[in-house]
């Protein structure tokens, strides 16, 4: 068994994640452009067109903001690991659906990318994309409408501790599945195998 020690992720949160005007939003957008016109944001501080920028929730008094929140608190309750070391960023994204976590994690012992792999290839509800067959790693648009959460990009992060310490791509339809969960789960699975 592998006991979590930090986890770093970066989530990537689909204009969906904003419900219907989110959508829309981003698809007058597009027209506007299209069409030569002023892009504006309305729903969004700014326009979401071509942009990315931190998740429009509102900050919290430590800088973060409330999704940042809620991704530690989430992670830590499903996990059932209160003082576990959770840093999260969120931030909007075009795409309509689908969100994507990049995850690091460190472990108090040794997991290797390919033990991970073997894991997470095991898990319900997870679909491993293996880029050494030359799969392409998984993204948005791959995972739309789908119920598995994809994995890939399962290697060494380097600014952890030696041997102790994976990076992955996590990819999930959050409109079929919660967002913090599809990464939590993941982080779940490799720690009770």
């Amino acid at each position: 068994m592998a006991h979590l020690e930090r986890m770093t992720a970066c989530s990537y949160q689909a204009v969906s994640g904003a419900g219907l005007a989110g959508m829309h939003e981003l698809e007058s957008q597009t027209r506007a452009w299209a069409a030569g016109e002023k892009v504006a944001g309305q729903l969004f501080p700014r326009p979401i067109l071509f942009n990315v920028f931190p998740h429009n929730s509102p900050r919290q008094p430590d800088g973060s903001n409330e999704e940042e929140h809620k991704l530690v608190r989430e992670s830590r309750r499903i996990l059932g690991h209160d003082h576990l070391r959770v840093s999260a960023t969120c931030v909007r994204v075009p795409t309509l659906r689908a969100h994507a976590v990049a995850l690091h994690l460190e472990f108090a012992n040794a997991i290797s990318p390919a033990q991970a792999l073997n894991i997470l290839a095991h898990a319900p509800g997870v679909r491993v994309v293996d880029e050494s067959n030359g799969d392409q790693p998984a993204d948005p648009q791959m995972v739309s409408g789908l119920d598995e959460v994809l994995v890939s990009r399962i290697r060494v992060d380097h600014g952890g501790a030696s041997g102790k310490s994976l990076a992955l791509w996590v990819v999930g339809d959050q409109l079929l599945k919660g967002a913090a969960l599809n990464a939590v789960q993941i982080v779940e699975f490799l720690i009770v195998a």
